[in-house]
């Protein structure tokens, strides 16, 4: 049999319907539910034949119909009007411009992006909020310029065996029939970019523009004639292949997305980007490819780093060290070394940026995240609790200070609501005055107006919803079947799975085991009981992927499948395969209550309890993430935690009974509890609360305006400040500083601390007077911070609970040595105690950690 080659042929549309060409290819339509309806007005049975993707649906259209549609001048009029509303949309000021001192252009770097199915680019939560990121970027007006790759076959779809197991396909995607064009040169072949590979050979790759609203996202493409063989296959997959693949994607993502930028600049116009934002470690070789620039503009690496420095943001999800990129430092040296090196970038001093020089790193590897956070001068973790984790994790980087100084701050996640908030919803909020516009502006959807809405109203919609999903459950369930290899005779059963009326759990996630698919499972006949019981029955829809190198966490899905299957309790759960954007759009606003049970503290944040939420779900999650801040005790349940039980084992039980228990006593005892009216009056004041006090804070529009204050404006100022002059006069400053201070920092050292006398039995408010004689060498009183360390002192005999205060230089002596002095007030009773630490100080520095250097009193 002959092989087939595939291509697609772009619709040609008639005059009148040309603007149904940019609104198919402007993902706004993922999100915007005006433009998703004219698409399905036009053809509704090819509208769900085409998946509900524009650009899928005009190729099902026959010329014919498209004639006979541009000549329909109501058709004509709402395209045209649609079109206008989009113009609107792309131009008109926004939130982002009524802000002053901003930086013009952020550019956005992630290895995943998930903005619609129709673009299936994303494995998990990292893309998903890499696309809600640019979504709400958009909304917000933020000029923001997304980077990332184009995966041949993109992560994988998932489907399973007779017996459970997951199976894995991947289907090759064609550019040409995806929402997104070619980036090309003036004259209209293909603007390419190229990096280079050790042995003299070379990674080209073509750059696609997929607009995300206002946002352009530029995806490099390695499988194109010019590459041979082995290079065709670098964008391949997403997370697939060797230690070696992986090195070149992230080489490709990193530095080819740096000069995909340049090219996309000079080709559109569009400004440079002020701040480059790393969303994780992937894409950390941006920073190499930027300092390369300046090197070449006659800076050394030590002042280029300092200017990349000032402008780079870096944002970790890890919180564990087994979720990091690691590679050889051998294979550093191969890739950036030798015949491959560049000029003014040794590859010593890129090796030392991902160096683990700390207690318990590894000296043989080269640490992708510790580069990425020595390569920003602002770094952050996504949820309080990650911020927490993330400063301990990373301690060793800043030998001499507390975990809590590691400068690493926390911006909480969040989700994109006019993607995952079913419209209904937001119409039933609209229809008593609480949405303005069409809900996708920021502030535009008032949560609290749900105060106004009856309770019959709501508990209706909440029925509908769950409908749909049941609907939706059956559909999938016997789509699998029949892939397992089971005869329709055999799936009658399927027609009554599931009820409407029936509490509905749903967990959904991607599956490594920390995220503890299995813990329902750790009494299997105790959720047996739940599932079944004759008055307060529970249904519980379960989905996610596991890596496909990922063999336990195959078996923790098969388990979930055999329990599934039996006779018994499979009208009551269902494991869904190939969970993805389109599953999750029906899956959250569908089920009542959204289960999360990770091992704490290993969940960085779990945005899918946020996106249930809003749809009037009620979260039942360990405190993690997210939950661990905003949990309230009135918006879902806490799932108790074993903390100090080392037995893994042993915690499982006890969580997993916990979670028994809570389904058993409480979630499902207030969805059964019911008036004379048939409403469970409590379980919708949960759903009200839930709206009114979840709502404003788990928004991506607010996250976004969050990096946009405490991050990309920040960024922006610091890099403006070291780049003002022409010649990087303020970057040669900063590195010529640092140089001195690291050179003479062996001479700093605090000699002598005096204290004045309180009285036998100090009370709150007196006064401390604290004078501290410190030798600075051939430094001055200018290159340092002088700090009074005080708190309670601990059980262990140690400060807790401290405050920093600056002592004030007061005298300098001859040989270096200088006098600084600061009284404090006394604030808290028990045992107070202090000391006094020098650390360098300088304008540019944003923390007084950001050295790694501080000298302690003996």
């Amino acid at each position: 049999m002959r092989a087939i080659r595939r291509f697609t042929v772009r619709t040609v549309l008639p005059e009148p319907l040309a603007p149904l060409g940019e609104l198919a290819l402007n993902l706004r339509w993922s999100w915007h539910a005006p433009t998703r309806e004219l698409f399905a007005s036009l053809d509704a049975r090819k509208w769900v034949e085409a998946r509900e993707e524009p650009a899928r649906m005009l190729g099902l259209l026959t010329p014919e119909e498209l004639e006979a549609l541009a000549g329909d001048t109501a058709v004509v009029a709402r395209v045209r009007a649609a079109s206008q509303e989009l113009d609107e949309y792309l131009t008109s000021d926004r939130w982002y411009q009524h802000q002053s001192d901003v930086p013009r252009t952020v550019a956005y770097f992630s290895p995943e992006f998930g903005i619609a199915a129709a673009l299936p680019q994303y494995s998990g939560g990292l893309g998903i909020l890499a696309g809600d990121h640019l979504k709400s970027a958009s909304d917000l007006g933020v000029p923001i310029v997304g980077v990332g790759l184009f995966y041949k076959t993109g992560y994988f779809k998932q489907s399973l065996s007779r017996d459970g197991w997951q199976q894995e396909t991947y289907p090759v995607l064609d550019p040409d029939g995806l929402p997104m064009t070619l980036l090309r040169e003036e004259d209209g072949t293909a603007a390419t970019v190229t990096v280079g590979l050790p042995g003299g050979r070379e990674l080209h790759a073509h750059v696609w523009r997929a607009q995300v609203g206002r946002v352009p996202l530029l995806m490099l493409d390695s499988d194109i004639p010019t590459n041979d063989e082995r290079a065709r296959t670098v964008t391949d997959r997403l997370y697939g292949g060797s230690k070696e693949h992986r090195l070149q994607q992230e080489m490709l993502l990193g530095i080819g997305g740096v000069r995909a930028l340049r090219l996309f600049a000079r080709l559109t116009g569009s400004p440079a980007p002020e701040v480059f934002h790393s969303n994780e470690g992937h894409a950390g070789f941006l920073g190499i490819e930027r300092i390369r620039e300046l090197t070449s503009e006659g800076l050394d690496f030590d002042e280029a780093l300092e200017s990349v420095r000032a402008g780079t943001v870096f944002t970790t999800h890890t919180p564990v060290p087994a979720g990091i990129d690691r590679f050889g430092r051998d294979q550093i040296e191969t890739y950036f070394g030798g015949d491959n090196g560049v000029d003014g970038v040794p590859v010593e001093k890129i090796l030392a940026l991902g160096a683990e020089d700390f207690a318990g790193g590894d000296p043989s590897v080269f640490n992708m995240a510790v580069m990425g956070l020595r390569l920003a001068q602002r770094a952050n973790g996504v949820s309080r609790l990650h911020g927490v984790v993330s400063r301990d994790m990373f301690e060793g980087l800043f030998t001499g200070f507390d975990p809590t100084e590691t400068p690493i701050s926390s911006i909480t996640n969040g989700v994109h609501h006019p993607t995952w908030v079913d419209t209904r919803v937001v119409d039933l909020v609209a229809k008593h005055g609480g949405v303005q516009g069409d809900g996708s502006d920021r502030g535009s959807v008032d949560w609290a107006s749900v105060g106004d809405i009856p309770d019959e109203e709501i508990w209706a919609l909440r029925r509908t919803l769950r409908e749909q999903l049941v609907v939706e459950a059956r559909r999938r369930v016997r789509r699998s079947w029949l892939t397992r290899g089971a005869s329709p005779a055999e799936l009658g059963w399927i027609e009554d799975a599931f009820d409407p009326d029936v509490l509905t759990i749903g967990f959904a996630r991607r599956v490594p085991t920390y995220k503890r698919l299995t813990l329902m499972l750790r009494d299997p006949e105790r959720l047996r009981s739940l599932l079944l019981h004759p008055t307060r029955p529970v249904q519980l829809i379960v989905a996610g992927k596991s890596h496909p190198a990922d063999e336990q966490g195959k078996r923790l899905i098969q388990q979930v499948i055999r329990f599934a299957d039996a006779h018994d309790v499979r009208h009551r759960i269902a494991f869904l395969p190939n969970y993805d954007i389109a599953m999750a759009q029906s899956l959250y606003p569908g089920c009542d209550v959204w289960l999360n049970n990770p091992l704490r503290p290993l969940e960085a944040c779990g945005t899918s309890g946020m996106k249930s939420a809003l749809n009037g779900g009620l979260n039942l999650s360990i405190l993690d993430g997210w939950w661990d801040e905003w949990y309230d005790g009135e918006n879902g349940w806490a799932i108790p935690t074993a903390d100090g039980v080392d037995d893994p084992d042993h915690r499982d039980d006890l969580e997993a009974a916990a979670l028994y228990d809570l389904i058993e006593n409480s979630v499902a005892a207030r969805f059964y509890d019911r008036d004379a009216q048939g409403l469970p009056r409590r379980w919708l004041q949960m759903v009200r609360h839930t709206l009114a006090t979840l709502g404003p804070k788990v928004l991506a529009d607010r996250m976004v305006a969050d990096y946009v204050g405490e991050l990309y404006a920040p960024s922006a100022r610091g890099s403006h400040a070291l780049e003002a002059a022409p010649d990087h006069s303020g970057a040669k400053e900063l590195a010529a500083w640092k140089k001195t201070v690291v050179q003479h920092w062996h001479s700093v050292r605090v000699d002598h601390v005096e204290s004045g006398d309180l009285a036998d039995s100090p009370q709150v408010g007196d006064q401390l007077r604290v004078d501290a004689y410190v030798s600075l060498g051939d430094l001055g009183p200018q290159d340092v911070s002088v700090q009074l360390v005080h708190g309670r002192v601990n059980e262990a005999d140690a400060l807790a609970d401290t405050v920093s205060a600056p002592l004030e230089h007061a005298e300098s002596y001859e040989g270096g040595r200088h006098k600084f002095t600061a009284t404090v007030g006394l604030r808290r009773t028990g045992a107070f105690g202090y000391t006094v630490r020098v650390l360098p100080a300088h304008p540019a520095l944003t923390s007084p950690a950001e050295m790694g250097l501080v000298a302690n009193a003996g």
